[in-house]
């Protein structure tokens, strides 16, 4: 038996390099990036988490010695793969540079093997036990929403490898801030419902509105002090169950964007809009700012590599 061939394809973050084929994509769309650098990064990824020196990509790309400034062209070759994925050498989320010595892949790497699928086992059925067919039209109908929703949401919506990195502090006291606001909007809404009523006059249905004014607020109330202790407290995997009830949290937050109107009798109606528009945002900030280290006890995902 022979030894089994080794990955040719790596994924990283969004990313999918394909060594056999020289191409890298970012969620399957092709990103342009010439031969060199392309060889540069396969070995970066070939080795994760290794320092890779600048002596060593230059052997690898010109083996006969005939290139003379190595140093220049290593480092081009650096600044273009950084370029093609978004990356800085201040902040870098994939290549590190480590003066002096060369360069490191820092995020994590998925090898995708080309190993074949299992020969199943089972028995086949009898004509007469198979199951009925499911009409191909039927099963698109209901797989392919599903399927184009998520791929919408992966297009808008940042991954963890996607966002910059920052000091543990200041994700923790932003996200902390934000939700603190959100409380300030619920408890002064109900503090002056009298004068949002009077607001709410001016619309076509006033009562339903003031009902859903109440009954939003008396329910994210507890929402907010929920998440508010658990960051604080780092409770086991709050990044994971912020992330669940974020998806519904959301809807809310967006209408209580519009909170800034209920203020128009102290404030003007350009000064309440701007307002709304920035609060549009808050929802993503604070899944980024958690993606990104709030409420994490270990600071991991914030903190800087060394």
């Amino acid at each position: 038996m022979t030894d089994p061939q080794p990955a040719r394809r790596y994924r990283f973050g969004a990313f999918e390099a394909d060594a056999a084929t020289g191409e890298l994509r970012r969620q399957g769309i092709r990103t342009k990036l010439n031969a060199q650098p392309f060889q540069v990064l396969c070995m970066l990824l070939e080795r994760p988490g290794e320092l890779l020196t600048r002596e060593e990509i230059a052997r690898e790309l010109w083996p006969d010695g005939t290139f003379v400034d190595y140093e220049h062209g290593v480092n081009s070759a650096v600044n273009r793969i950084r370029e093609a994925l978004g990356d800085t050498a201040g902040n870098s989320r994939f290549v590190e540079t480590l003066a002096r010595r060369g360069y490191r892949f820092v995020a994590p790497v998925e090898r995708i093997g080309e190993a074949p699928p299992p020969v199943s086992l089972a028995p086949v059925p009898l004509p007469s036990e198979q199951p009925p067919a499911v009409p191909k039209a039927s099963l698109q109908t209901e797989v392919q929403p599903k399927l184009r929703s998520r791929i919408l949401a992966s297009r808008i919506l940042a991954s963890p490898e996607e966002l910059p990195k920052a000091p543990y502090a200041v994700v923790q006291t932003l996200f902390v801030l934000l939700q603190l606001m959100y409380l300030g909007f619920y408890v002064g809404a109900l503090a002056n419902l009298a004068e949002i009523e009077d607001l709410f006059s001016a619309l076509g249905k006033p009562t339903q509105a003031l009902t859903v004014l109440i009954v939003t607020a008396g329910m994210l109330i507890p929402v907010r002090a929920f998440v508010l202790c658990a960051v604080l407290f780092h409770a086991p995997g709050v990044r994971e169950k912020f992330l669940k009830i974020w998806r519904f949290l959301l809807p809310l937050d967006e209408l209580w964007s519009l909170s800034p109107f209920l203020l128009l009798h102290h404030i003007n109606f350009g000064l309440a809009l701007s307002s709304t528009a920035l609060l549009v945002y808050s929802p993503f900030a604070q899944r980024s700012l958690v993606l990104m280290g709030a409420g994490g006890g270990d600071h991991e995902i914030s903190s800087p590599i060394h």
